[in-house]
């Protein structure tokens, strides 16, 4: 609406040749915007022994790291970069109750910063699927200024229900049982609700 009240105004108050220029720069950035938000269906895929991708993007961290939020102890973590030109739409990656919700407010250096995971802009979800918690942050980036999750705590979810999504660029951490398959490698690339990350033992 917006744009289209812009590009009548254009037509009104500037010369034929700015207008029309106007008109295709304000028709350009609309197209952008749709496409950015855009919400692709997907398959459902369900498998309880397994935990999918959250997230589109592309596999940048595959490591132990001690976990000092909510279990204290040693996890596997599996991060996820979004690019800009990603799908940003989220999604639970096991099924359960929610457990735990928290949302942190921060900085918001570049997503694939490794202090981005402490000191960014970013919420952490914990997962029980009755046999495992697994924990997921949304982590906001250098762009990215907005963070939206449908967590809350007590609350029933399947898996690969959307959970959230973050604005323009941005990662997901996802801590694992340190007893875990990996099933992906740094440098992959992961389809989000459809790409299997880990097997729970």
């Amino acid at each position: 609406m917006a744009s289209a009240v812009a590009g009548a105004g254009c037509w009104l108050l500037f010369p034929l040749w700015l207008a029309t220029a106007l008109t295709v720069l304000l028709t350009v950035n609309f197209g952008l915007v749709l496409w950015f938000f855009r919400e692709p269906q997907r398959p459902r895929l369900t498998d309880d022994g397994l935990v999918y991708a959250p997230a589109d993007g592309k596999v940048v961290v595959v490591e132990r790291t001690l976990e000092k939020e909510c279990f204290g102890d040693e996890r596997i973590q599996v991060s996820i970069f979004m690019s800009i030109t990603n799908v940003h739409v989220n999604w639970y990656p096991v099924g359960g109750t929610v457990s735990y919700f928290k949302y942190h407010p921060g900085r918001f250096l570049v997503a694939w910063h490794p202090k981005s995971s402490e000191d960014n802009e970013r919420t952490t979800t914990v997962v029980d699927t009755g046999s495992h918690r697994v924990l997921f942050r949304q982590i906001a980036g250098l762009v990215a200024r907005r963070i939206v999750s449908y967590a809350e705590v007590g609350k029933a979810v399947a898996q690969n229900d959307k959970c959230g999504f973050i604005k323009f660029g941005s990662r997901i951490d996802l801590l694992l049982p340190v007893d875990s398959e990996v099933l992906v490698e740094e440098g992959q690339k992961v389809t989000g609700s459809q790409t299997p990350v880990a097997r729970l033992k």
